[in-house]
């Protein structure tokens, strides 16, 4: 039997706290499968994050507002998803469950909090999946030609039937794809970054552009406050994907061990991306060049590959269009990894119907990768509208339902403390402690809600105005492009707000529930419990050069 002790005054049988079923979630973990390491978990996450948010919609941001508001976007937002994925690592370690921080507001808040959670990062991820779709049909546009008579639909079919090849093997072949996939995108994100800095002194391609591009014009920061909350919802698209650790930790062979380092490392490598790249982007290119918008979404417009040619790499083109391509397929392997645990933690906590949560031999919800297949043909909805307006309308609603999970995902935590501590145990009892807590939180929980009603004020303000059937036929095509964004911008605004109340309250309705008392919080039943070859495996072995490489690589 093993003891948990809380402040040295009670011991806790956890063996048999793990089998009281307090909760209809006690068999969540049924069927899955803990065969994902380390590199794998850390991989997953960066592969989640790296792809067409960076690759394809960074150029529109610094367009939009300039190298320094593209680059303050990346931080702000950048610095609330690391207090964001520091709460995920704290919990996530203590409960490794299938539906991660969505699961958790049931335990320590109201069950109609993570029953609306967890249908909207569903929703979420099954549009996810669409989009990413819509946009390796565009990039394939670059070698077909937009007047090909090739059918557009034909590539999300393709990947289509390969994610379900690959989904069905099992999550360690899943694992292992990701890791390699990944490895792929990391080399090319350094292999910019070096490339940039290269470029911006004057080493290769003739030309000095050092900061030239921040002084220029209306730069660095471009149409003022609006155009700054504008870039946030692409730059969140962007980002999204970087909670994922919390997802997989339940099937991690070791969550004390993997979580922490996932969520530690994962969050240095990505902000490391992510800001060098926009920040070298912003140096080189400027904010008017027409390129940088990139309406058509194409890679031999994509900013990147204006960095290689300014850099004499000709190949440059073709190489970026392989990458994002592959980028794009990862990011729907991952995508379909997460859609399909979202419903087997719905149908495990009987939120939808109980055959979602069947699972095969190897630990594959075979019901709820059918759902998912049938939600990813909303891909092919590009034959009539087209690749690029699905994937800019995709983008709009993604990026305000991850604004929502990250700020719900700091309240769980203020509140799991809070139960934590009311039940008398002590945060070093915590198998990982969040680092900048609670003043970490609370900073991050401001950006968050000044981001989401900033995103909110910019949808209802300055409605296009009709110009009249006598207009001239420039001012009606500009009217109708300006009332498109602005629908655009209104769905992805309000969308996910007024989805979410409908289904917190009318499952608060027909439930009857009530918000979780601080004493009677259920933090312990799915507690993962390490044993002696898992604790060994947690200490710190090796000279200190090794550890600290291992911190960092």
């Amino acid at each position: 039997m093993t003891k948990l002790e809380h402040d040295g005054s009670e011991k806790y049988d956890v063996d048999q706290m793990l089998d009281v079923p307090t909760t209809h979630m006690a068999a969540e973990q049924e069927g899955l499968k803990r065969d994902l390491r380390l590199r794998h978990m850390i991989m997953i996450a960066v592969s989640g994050t790296i792809g067409t948010g960076l690759f394809l919609t960074s150029g529109s941001t610094i367009a939009t507002a300039g190298p320094g508001g593209a680059l303050l976007a990346y931080c702000l937002v950048g610095l609330w998803l690391v207090f964001v994925c520091q709460a995920i690592g704290e919990v996530a370690t203590l409960l490794p469950l299938p539906g991660a921080f969505n699961a958790w507001g049931a335990r320590v808040f109201d069950e109609a909090l993570s029953f609306q959670m967890t249908w909207m990062y569903f929703i979420n991820w099954a549009l996810t999946i669409p989009a990413e779709l819509a946009a390796a049909a565009v990039i394939v546009e670059f070698w077909t030609g937009k007047d090909s008579s090739f059918p557009s639909w034909v590539v999300p079919l393709i990947i289509i039937f390969i994610m379900i090849a690959i989904n069905v093997t099992g999550v360690k072949a899943y694992g292992e794809i990701e890791y390699w996939l990944s490895v792929l995108k990391v080399f090319t994100i350094l292999m910019f970054i070096v490339c940039g800095i290269l470029v911006d002194a004057g080493a290769i391609g003739g030309t000095t552009y050092g900061l030239e591009s921040w002084s220029y014009r209306d730069a660095p920061f471009v149409g003022g406050f609006l155009a700054f909350v504008k870039t946030l919802v692409s730059v969140g698209y962007a980002y999204g994907g970087s909670e994922m650790t919390g997802v997989t930790a339940a099937e991690s062979r070791n969550p004390h061990k993997h979580v922490p380092k996932a969520v530690n490392t994962v969050l240095i490598r990505i902000a490391g991306f992510y800001i060098s790249s926009v920040f070298l982007l912003g140096a080189i290119v400027k904010y008017d060049d027409p390129a940088l918008q990139n309406s058509d979404k194409s890679a031999a417009k994509a900013p990147f590959t204006l960095v290689f040619v300014k850099a004499g790499i000709s190949a440059a083109a073709n190489y970026m269009n392989a990458v994002v391509f592959t980028s794009i397929f990862s990011a729907i392997n991952s995508d379909f990894y997460v859609a399909t645990r979202m419903l087997l933690s719905l149908s495990r906590n009987g939120w939808a119907h109980k055959s979602i949560g069947y699972t095969n031999s190897r630990g594959v919800p075979m019901v709820a990768l059918a759902i998912v297949t049938s939600c990813s043909c909303l891909s092919l909805v590009t034959i009539f509208v087209g690749s690029g307006v699905v994937f800019s309308w995709f983008v709009s609603i993604i990026g305000s339902i991850i604004f929502q999970s990250w700020i719900l995902i700091l309240i769980i935590h203020f509140r799991f403390r809070y139960c934590w501590k009311a039940q008398g145990r002590a945060v070093k009892d915590l198998p990982y402690v969040s680092w900048g807590y609670p003043y970490g939180n609370i900073v991050a929980t401001f950006i968050g809600v000044c981001c989401i009603i900033g995103t909110c004020y910019l949808s209802v303000i300055n409605p296009p105005q009709n110009p009249g059937d006598g207009a001239p036929v420039e001012a009606i095509a500009a009217f109708k492009k300006a009332r498109d964004e602005y629908a655009q911008g209104l769905l992805g605004a309000w969308f996910p707000w007024v989805l979410s109340a409908i289904l917190f309250f009318s499952y608060k309705f027909v439930r009857k529930t009530k918000m979780v008392k601080a004493e009677e919080a259920d933090l312990d039943t799915g507690r993962f419990v390490p044993s002696e070859s898992d604790k060994e495996d947690l200490e710190s072995k090796g000279p200190f050069w090794k550890r600290a490489l291992k911190l960092i690589i």
